[in-house]
């Protein structure tokens, strides 16, 4: 089987797990949720009582100790760190406030590439999410999307989807650690969050699901083509109404 490896990256909120998820669904691929895999470490060195912007080396030690693996059997797959599935804290918001504190350690991104790039071994059609996947850990993937949406759409997305799962929420506290969220991931040294060259840029914040999905399967399965690589999965495409994509810069 042709192997294929679709990155999606792009700041918090932007939409980047929900759109891999269902987009995988559409082709027949894999989904990786990358950015679930640094929210279970943060939430594992929370629950664990450690601070990982004061105890960067406890945050390492548990990064190598904790095989992270995902239940490829549930939708999404569950995460699971060691003997803990800490898929229903991932969104808190505690872990939400200290996971950029988390992805700025050089060695535990270091020890999250090598994971991620064995889980593209043993599922090699995949369409991973992250910040760093068509930039550092994918860079020869074959396609590449950055999605993009304003801090204040991005805030509000992640104030509903926490409603939704029944949890109090502050949209302007969202809205403070989002842009702080975005300064952190754009200045670190490791990983740092950027727009891969050869990827294709998509605001998001006036589309809706629907209209981006049809839009990232129509270039999957025309750039597909050209690469003479069969993509399964049952076609939803419909012209939609335009989306303002552009060029990356």
């Amino acid at each position: 089987m042709q192997g294929l490896i679709i990155t999606l990256d792009g700041p918090a909120g932007s939409g980047k797990s929900t759109i891999a998820r269902r987009l995988a669904q559409r082709l027949g691929l894999e989904f990786l949720d990358t950015g679930a895999m640094y929210r279970g470490l943060t939430a594992l060195c929370l629950d664990d009582g450690i601070d990982p912007a004061a105890a960067p080396a406890a945050v390492v030690e548990l990064a190598r100790r904790f095989p992270i693996r995902f239940d490829w059997q549930a939708d999404p797959p569950r995460l699971h760190i060691g003997e803990h599935d800490l898929t229903d804290r991932l969104r808190d918001p505690d872990v939400t406030f200290s996971v950029s504190d988390v992805a700025s350690i050089g060695a535990v991104r270091q020890v999250m590439v090598e994971a991620q790039r064995r889980i593209a071994l043993s599922h090699p059609r995949l369409v991973t999410e992250g910040r760093d996947q068509g930039s550092v850990v994918f860079p020869q993937a074959l396609i590449k999307f950055y999605l993009d949406a304003t801090p204040a759409v991005r805030a509000k997305r992640r104030a509903e989807e926490i409603r939704r799962a029944g949890k109090p929420v502050d949209e302007a506290q969202i809205l403070e650690q989002i842009t702080m969220r975005d300064q952190r991931d754009q200045q670190r040294t490791d990983g740092p969050l950027y727009c891969p060259s050869n990827a294709a840029v998509v605001d998001t914040s006036h589309l809706s699901l629907e209209q981006v999905l049809e839009h990232l399967e129509k270039l999957v399965r025309e750039k597909a083509a050209e690469a003479q690589i069969t993509i399964g999965g049952s076609s939803k495409y419909q012209p939609a109404s335009p989306l303002g994509t552009e060029p990356s810069r």
